[in-house]
């Protein structure tokens, strides 16, 4: 501790006697990262740049390349991490931004941090110090001081080192002291949590949208009604996430507010998704209903509308597809009935009203579960050894168990290719080209290339449910999960280099009540699932 002490003394010290060159306009945020960032996190006993070698899932901190899109950056300058688990983000300005003053700051660290479900995370730009409650909803009309609960100036560093050292040091965070402060923050504030905010979302365009599909489409059953909803829904997730990620062109959904037919221009955008991604969510070979229907432009503007920053508060860069999820299992808990009018009316199902609700399983008890059973298996095996396991979730729901069994195999096998790849040492310490199956990204981070991810996948995961819903977010939380750490190069490069489009097909690995069959023909071709009715046997 007075080692870490006198460290940032220096700091501080070398930031008053320069200051003056530190607030022009021509020193950047990579040199401040470089020069006080750094050193001054390093001091607090976080392994900054990985100097011990650790693999990729268990690197103290994660730094992310920013990714410019509109003019906005798309990814926090830091990820700080205990055993592979993010405890907060850290953003920073240069000196010359007023980060107490001006509000793009605190409202971009909010949505990166709310969007990600992180309690609590940090604005700096070294000369100040901002710390945020992000628990609570970021609005574009907020004023920096919404959600700040601490504020430092280089000046008070020194005086105030005990009680930064006890929020921020590496040892003060694995000890607990990071999340009691969070927890007491909660108490006094109240939160809205993203998941909760998100679910309130789409179940009001499920609302909109079933009501004027119903009203525009009478001869719709309820059956054609109810997937019809979920499919729209999902394809404009999936779409709005890969354009947050650097996948997607930004801005192609927000274009469609200009003008009228907002639904024809809408099912272009999901043809071409259906020749770049080959995921089944946009097969217009079995799916021939959706095509057909009539919608009306307001509805899917006013959905589109609060889409994109500022006026959205989600940041779908790191919007992950485990609370997505989350917000899923609640979603699935209710169903759009007809009236005899042929009007929509969203209804919970019966079995989740009697039992009070939907209870979703957290993820402490997942990763638990998951690393018990499948870490043990895989324990000391070799990738070729594993390719033949078959994981089956027989009543998968939104996929919360297949989703922590497929992230156990990616980090298992990554972990694995780093390590045995080169007889004369390992790929992270720089020895020997890495093998095919990985490549270095951005942040110089070591990934699976996404064949290998969708090879995983293919070989290794399986799911079955009696509700055609829950098998569509399954296989939608699996394929956002297979883009993670993906951008527009590199699933460029896949498809040129192996003549394939970028994601699996999940039908086979994914589907409906076995015992019954997905399959039903419907003007003499195959039907999607969510036509067939199953019952509980």
């Amino acid at each position: 501790m007075k080692e870490a002490l006198k460290q940032i003394s220096n700091l501080v010290e070398r930031f008053e006697r320069n200051i003056e060159a530190y607030h022009s306009p021509a020193y950047n945020e990579t040199q401040l990262r470089r020069e006080f960032i750094d050193p001054l996190f390093e001091a607090l006993g976080w392994d900054v740049a990985n100097k011990a070698g650790y693999a990729e899932q268990y690197k103290d901190v994660i730094h992310e390349d920013a990714i410019k899109i509109a003019g906005a950056t798309k990814a926090p300058d830091y990820c700080f991490r205990v055993g592979g688990v993010r405890k907060f983000f850290l953003e920073t300005k240069k000196p010359s931004v007023d980060i107490k003053g001006q509000t793009s700051p605190a409202y971009q660290l909010r949505r990166y941090a709310w969007s990600a479900k992180l309690p609590l995370s940090i604005l700096t730009d070294f000369e100040e110090m901002a710390f945020y409650d992000c628990r609570l909803r970021p609005k574009p009309s907020d004023k920096p001081s919404v959600g700040r609960i601490r504020f430092y100036t280089y000046t008070q560093y020194l005086d105030s080192f005990e009680e930064i050292y006890n929020l921020l040091s590496k040892e003060s965070v694995l000890k607990g002291s990071f999340d009691k402060f969070a927890e007491s923050e909660r108490q006094k504030r109240g939160t809205a949590e993203v998941d909760a905010e998100f679910l309130k979302e789409i179940e009001s365009w499920r609302e909109a949208l079933a009501k004027d599909i119903a009203f525009r489409n009478p001869n719709l059953s309820v059956r054609e009604l109810n997937f019809a909803v979920q499919l729209t829904i999902d394809r404009v997730i999936f779409l709005r996430m890969c354009e947050d990620r650097g996948i997607e062109h930004y801005g192609q959904i927000q274009n469609l507010l200009n003008g009228t037919n907002t639904y024809r221009r809408l099912r272009e955008i999901f043809y071409h998704a259906d020749d770049k991604y080959n995921s089944g969510l946009f097969d217009f070979k079995t799916d021939l209903l959706t095509p057909e229907l009539k919608v009306d432009d307001k509805p899917l503007k006013d959905i589109f509308k609060n889409f994109y920053y500022p006026e959205s508060p989600y940041e779908f860069s790191v919007l992950g597809a485990e609370i997505l999820g989350h917000v899923y299992e609640q979603f699935l808990g209710k169903v759009i009935r007809l009236t005899e009018g042929h009007r929509a009316k969203v209804e919970e199902k019966p079995e989740v009203r009697k039992a009070g609700g939907v209870y979703y399983t957290p993820t402490y008890i997942v990763d638990y579960i998951v690393k018990n059973t499948v870490g043990k298996i895989c324990d000391g095996k070799t990738p070729r050894q594993i390719s033949p396991l078959h994981i089956l979730d027989p009543a998968c729901g939104s996929g919360s168990f297949l989703l922590g069994a497929y992230q156990y195999l990616l980090d298992y096998h990554l972990n694995w290719y780093l390590m045995h790849h080169s007889k004369k040492g390992n790929v992270a310490q720089g020895f020997s080209p890495a093998p095919k199956e990985m490549y270095r990204g951005r942040g110089g981070q070591w990934y699976l290339t996404i064949q290998e991810k969708k090879r995983i996948l293919l070989n290794n995961i399986y799911g079955v449910d009696i509700y055609p819903q829950a098998v569509e977010v399954t296989k939608l939380s699996l394929l956002l999960k297979v883009l993670e750490g993906e951008n527009q190069d590199t699933l460029e490069k896949q498809m040129k280099l192996f003549r394939e489009r970028a994601l699996p097909d999940l039908g086979s690995n994914i589907n409906g009540n076995s015992l019954i069959g997905p399959e039903k023909t419907y003007r003499g071709r195959k039907r999607h699932i969510g036509d067939v009715r199953v019952e509980r046997a």
